[in-house]
């Protein structure tokens, strides 16, 4: 509209300026709307995670039955990846999305509402499947808008998923300290999430995604790339589970962190792991993707070697900082990268890359477990570092990586 009435008339100088105003405006308005959504899903999650303890109690559930029936969040995601970028593709990320996060706060309310362990679990199942559905449209999403702004801006998004994480777990406390019902705690959070759904989905990107006409063998070649991006993914997920499961307990046992401190390990992950997600589209820009890529998985073996060698509380308290900021950039940039394939439909290329990642979330915590039983933590920990310097290795040889943004 604003191109046509520029061409219309002859005071193309006059209006040049209003014209790149109001296209800035309207892109920062798109870029917003999606970040929503992914505060939104954080969100769900963080609110969720803040109540696990209470529905534990409620439902009477012993520490293996619990670890039984959260195992239904993986099972719905992988149920749903065959098919989640396929449906992208062919019905648009924006309509995705939005069936999704609907299906999303829906779960989320059957989880507060689940009275017995057979509703708990497909109320997880759903919940997890819903979850993935909605990542990987809303990734989709970001790869399109990124496109727009013909600059990297995939981390910052990232970071608003983190942000909602803590925003999640402080909403959380303030819903325990006025002694609130999980079922009245994810009501409130379903209304702001419907809300933020409704504000925003009228700046949703409606892009064609392209579909790929040949007949494919249902076995076919997964593209070599795409495979290699799902490593380096896997190897990032692996660290990163490791941290969120594992950081806790490394504290305890191996720094013997006194009371309420042996949290500071995973605190301090995770600021960094945000903080390097808001800083990370500038840095990026600065020094392109591989570079920052490459610095990044040796940051990530750095901080859990210097763990492992040094185990008091200030040396590795500063190391899961590095880890943290190692970890924050990789998986928004290699899902930017998936999203630019010229082969492959973004949502398709995208599923790819994320369920190869996803299955290190999965297997790393319980590896390091084994090799615990085994050895000892720190060994354990020793060898997930190992998958930094592979990822630094892994990014030399992926040219669909450049140097430039």
């Amino acid at each position: 509209m604003f191109e046509f009435f520029i061409n219309r008339f002859k005071f193309k100088p006059k209006f040049d300026n209003a014209y790149r105003n109001a296209k800035a405006s309207y892109l920062n308005r798109i870029r917003f709307a999606v970040a929503l959504f992914y505060f939104a899903m954080g969100l769900c999650f963080a609110s969720w995670a803040s109540r696990i303890p209470d529905v534990k109690t409620a439902l009477q559930l012993s520490e293996a039955a619990l670890g039984s029936l959260l195992f239904a969040v993986p099972v719905g995601q992988l149920a749903i990846m065959p098919v989640s970028g396929k449906m992208v593709t062919r019905y648009g990320s924006k309509n995705i999305l939005l069936g999704a996060m609907v299906l999303y706060v829906l779960s989320l309310v059957a989880l507060g509402l689940s009275t017995a362990i057979w509703q708990l679990s497909v109320s997880l199942f759903f919940f997890g499947m819903s979850g993935n559905l909605s990542n990987i449209a809303v990734n989709t999403q970001g790869v399109d808008v990124e496109a727009l702004f013909q600059k990297p801006i995939m981390s910052s998004f990232h970071g608003v998923w983190s942000l909602a994480g803590f925003t999640g777990a402080i909403i959380g406390l303030g819903m325990l300290a006025l002694e609130l019902s999980p079922i009245e705690h994810f009501a409130i959070i379903s209304v702001l999430v419907a809300a933020i759904v409704l504000y925003a989905k009228r700046y949703l990107i409606v892009a064609k995604e392209k579909i790929r006409k040949e007949k494919q063998k249902f076995f076919s070649k997964p593209d070599a790339t795409l495979l290699s991006l799902g490593v380096i993914g896997f190897c990032v997920m692996a660290s990163e589970g490791v941290m969120f499961d594992w950081s806790g307990v490394y504290f305890k046992e191996i720094i013997k962190a006194p009371g309420a401190l042996v949290i500071v390990g995973y605190t301090s992950f995770m600021i960094m792991m945000a903080t390097g997600r808001f800083v990370g589209d500038g840095i990026i820009q600065t020094f392109g993707r591989k570079k920052v890529l490459q610095i990044s998985g040796v940051l990530i073996s750095a901080g859990l070697f210097t763990a492992v060698l040094f185990p008091n509380i200030i040396v590795s308290t500063v190391s899961f900082m590095l880890v943290g900021l190692g970890v924050s950039t990789i998986v928004p940039t290699i899902y930017s990268v998936a999203g630019k394939s010229p082969n492959v439909p973004a949502g398709e290329a995208l599923t790819i890359v994320s369920s190869v990642s996803f299955l290190g979330f999965l297997l790393g915590p319980p590896v390091i477990g084994y090799i615990a039983e085994l050895s000892s933590l720190r060994v354990s920990f020793a060898f997930i570092g190992v998958f930094g310097l592979l990822i630094a290795f892994l990014v030399s040889r992926i040219s669909a990586i450049s140097e430039t943004t």
